[in-house]
């Protein structure tokens, strides 16, 4: 669906579909019309949850966005309300190509290309943000890392050094046992990844002295005391070192201290479009996110790939049913087939831990209309919008392709932002039809809402009303391009209401792996 909705009261999205989306609550008994179909409800369907249009037999596939969304668990007669009742999920056989959709994009034109205000960094990347972070290796760190933090903060702090965003301490819940091999390399390359985001202009390293995360480790295997002219020398210490809390806390604030003045130094300058890194996330969704805020936001991504930035999907529990959607745009075998075993690693590792990868959506998702893992993940990997897939990264790895790339996170909101964040993303695009109030320090997050409802209710959180493809008041394109020039006006210094709202200090979450002992 490309134009804008006429008011209706439902959306049949293609030719093949079996259902339509309520764009209101409609009441048994009731006609409704959806496209050049009308049925008759025949029980009350809500805002956003699907109605029969099609006959299905037990057994066979039920169809939305032309894709299998699961199977028919009973007979559904034409006007009947299909949701977690009547709609199971079960594996079934998808048809993977490699390559076989790939898209060009016209060439931009001078009088198109777009610049941000952002802070040109050493190493040729651009922040969008300017902070100096204070990073515990280890959770036994945590709370002197934040005692040294609430040092920086209050109107003295504003006044100093208007030109620093905030002092962040990154603290986790991990760092001691941690278990060799992908768990110890994991935790690194995020501990690393704050460390060199573009967004952070300097750090301090904080850990207790006995932990399996030394300090001195990841300065070693990450060459972290090596800085490029215009960077500020980083401080490393230990609480046992230090001689206990007071002490190291005393010494962190005077290291923090040190740096802060380069921190201030620091001033935007014009930067191409081309050197934003995007995140792409969506939590809370609901019927309406794989018709309005995900495919709007997927043209934004888009918009970014053809100005030459790069743009991130994640989540690989949620493309799940989808993903040979995907392969079909990797640019090549390899791409498609490091996608493919994702998947397969996501399938044993639910078994490892007796859970099913559909044992997803949540109850919240049920609520606002979706009914299987399947329906979820078409309306996702919309984020993704049409460009080739040209990588695809291990969790918190750095991203260093242009275009269209995959990250491998759970499906969690928070840990898969901290993946996405520390793999180098500068700016993150969050879409939510039930309300999520995520934030993500060291990078804004825009809160696209798939509705105009929540986004009038929440209106202090959400930044962008894409439920007006609903209403009928907008196109997908022009939604789309008010992302895209939301998101080149927040990553110059336009704050989001995440920010306004002062979230984001307590979402950094690194994905847990191995057991704990």
């Amino acid at each position: 669906m490309t134009t804008a909705a006429s008011q209706r009261d439902a959306l049949r999205l293609h030719a093949s579909d079996h259902v339509a989306v309520a764009c209101r609550t409609i009441a048994a008994g009731e006609e409704v019309e959806a496209g050049v179909l009308r049925v008759v409800a025949r029980q009350q369907v809500l805002q956003g949850h699907k109605i029969a249009v099609r006959a299905v037999e037990p057994g066979e596939p039920v169809r939305k966005y032309g894709q299998t969304i699961g199977f028919a668990g009973a007979r559904i007669e034409p006007g009947d309300h299909v949701h977690c009742h009547n709609l199971v999920a079960k594996d079934f056989g998808r048809d993977y190509q490699f390559g076989t959709d790939l898209r060009t994009f016209a060439p931009l034109r001078p009088e198109e290309e777009r610049a941000f205000m952002g802070y040109g960094r050493p190493d040729g990347r651009a922040g969008t943000r300017n902070y100096v972070a204070v990073i515990s290796t280890v959770n036994c760190s945590a709370s002197v890392s934040n005692y040294v933090r609430d040092r920086f903060r209050g109107p003295e702090f504003r006044r100093e050094f208007p030109n620093v965003d905030g002092v962040i301490a990154f603290t986790h819940k991990s760092g001691c046992n941690v278990q060799p091999g992908e768990p110890y390399k994991l935790l690194q390359r995020v501990l690393a990844g704050v460390a060199r985001h573009p967004n952070i202009s300097a750090y301090v390293m904080i850990g207790l002295g006995c932990e399996g995360m030394q300090v001195d480790f990841m300065r070693r295997d990450f060459a972290l005391d090596k800085t490029r002219a215009g960077e500020a020398a980083p401080a490393f210490m230990t609480i046992q070192q230090a001689g206990g809390v007071a002490k190291t806390v005393e010494a962190a604030v005077g290291a923090v201290r040190k740096i802060l003045p380069h921190a201030e130094s620091m001033r935007r300058s014009r930067q191409p479009v081309s050197k934003l890194v995007l995140a792409e996330n969506c939590g809370g969704s609901d019927g309406y996110s794989g018709i309005t805020a995900n495919p709007a936001l997927g043209i934004a991504s888009d918009e970014l790939v053809r100005h030459g930035g790069t743009s991130v999907l994640a989540e690989t529990p949620e493309i799940y049913g989808a993903e040979h959607l995907l392969t079909r745009r990797a640019v090549s075998r390899e791409v498609g087939e490091k996608l493919l075993g994702l998947i397969r690693w996501w399938e044993d590792h639910a078994k490892l831990h007796g859970a099913t990868i559909d044992n997803n959506p949540s109850w919240g998702n049920k609520q606002g209309g979706l009914s299987t893992i399947y329906e979820k993940s078409l309306g996702a990997v919309a984020k993704g919008g049409q460009a080739p897939l040209a990588a695809v990264y291990a969790y918190a790895e750095p991203v260093t392709a242009k275009g269209f790339c995959f990250m491998d996170t759970p499906g969690f909101d928070p840990v898969s932002m901290t993946g996405l964040v520390t793999g180098g993303c500068t700016v993150g695009v969050f879409t939510t039809g039930r309300g999520s109030v995520y934030g993500c320090k060291p990078s804004p997050c825009i809160k696209v809402a798939t509705n105009s409802a929540i986004y009038h209710h929440m209106i202090d959180d959400m930044d962008v009303n894409a439920g007006t493809v609903v209403d009928g008041t907008e196109t997908l394109e022009q939604v789309g391009a008010r992302i895209f020039g939301k998101i080149v006006a927040v990553a110059g210094g336009e704050k989001t209401k995440s920010e306004l709202a002062g979230m984001g200090d307590e979402e950094f979450a690194p994905w847990l792996l191995g057991p704990t002992f």
